[in-house]
């Protein structure tokens, strides 16, 4: 049986293992992180449990205009049984009204969930990387260290054309947003 519940510290190793592997099949496979984010502000962080093991995660941080989604994450092997919609219908009520908005990029399934749970879209802009392969034109580095391997940097969607052409990996981020 599955529980939604806070957080514990005691989560911690099968919260980030979850993280992954939700992760992993997606456009963002590689936010790769090694300890579990710490809040400027309040969060609501909560975690849906099967066994003793975290097999779905939601952390939704309070600034003074909006709730944020920083994450939403279900293991693969648990996916498509409505944790996701559970995880959100449990920290709705927890919010002070307001919006409540999300991030992400471009797997469809993600997006899909986003509108069929009352999110629309508010905005676009574009993540970009730049690879060992990519031209590295255009790059500056201080005195002493090479051309840049990798990078990471945001795009404004205009520029979407351009940028695919120059770089192998770019994708374009979107925000949702629901009233509250």
């Amino acid at each position: 049986m599955t529980e939604i519940r806070d957080y514990r510290d005691a989560d911690a190793a099968s919260w980030l293992r979850c993280r992954l592997l939700s992760f992993f099949g997606t456009e963002y496979y590689d936010d790769i992180v090694v300890d579990r984010p710490v809040f400027e502000n309040p969060a609501h962080r909560l975690v849906a449990v099967e066994n003793d093991a975290v097999i779905g995660l939601t952390d939704v941080e309070i600034f003074a205009d909006r709730a944020t989604i920083d994450v939403l994450a279900v293991h693969p092997d648990h996916q498509r049984r409505g944790l996701a919609t559970q995880l959100l219908d449990a920290v709705i009520p927890r919010l002070q009204g307001g919006v409540l908005d999300a991030w992400t990029r471009g797997d469809a399934s993600a997006n899909e969930w986003y509108r069929r749970s009352g999110f629309t879209e508010n905005f676009r802009y574009l993540h970009v990387y730049k690879s060992g392969q990519d031209d590295a034109d255009g790059f500056e580095t201080p005195e002493g260290l090479g051309k840049p391997v990798t990078a990471f940097m945001h795009a404004p969607i205009s520029l979407e054309a351009s940028l695919r052409r120059r770089f192998s990996r770019v994708h374009v981020c979107r925000q949702y947003v629901r009233s509250l």
